[in-house]
């Protein structure tokens, strides 16, 4: 068992836990969100994903954040996850990101989606 993110107790009083599959997808969450820069002992933690969308919209924009997106995935969770597809989207002033990936360790594909509030 791992530790739920976001940290949060149980309903007997103790730190809830969650199982491998569920700690992955938690994972996953905290690179799309955190801004490099934003942890004090992993200054380079992060995807940068958040920054990018208020920046203008541009199919190169799309591409260029997809990019950085995987390729945060890939530095941070390689060892645990291979992602085969992504797709980030700003609709108004929500961020939808899915993330469709394989669990290294038994081979399972998953499908995450998350969606933010900027």
């Amino acid at each position: 068992m791992q530790i739920n993110y976001p940290f949060q107790l149980d309903s007997r009083g103790r730190t809830a836990a969650t199982d491998q599959d569920e700690h992955i997808r938690d994972l996953i969450e905290q690179v799309l969100f955190t801004a490099p820069g934003e942890r004090v002992n992993r200054p380079t933690f992060g995807s940068g994903l958040l920054q990018m969308v208020f920046d203008p919209n541009s199919a190169e924009l799309a591409a260029a954040t997809q990019f950085l997106v995987q390729g945060s995935l890939q530095q941070w969770l390689g060892d645990l996850i291979q992602v085969n597809a992504l797709d980030v989207r700003s609709v108004d002033s929500t961020l939808e990101v899915s993330v469709v990936y394989t669990i290294r360790r038994d081979q399972t594909q998953r499908t995450a989606q998350f969606r933010r509030e900027v």
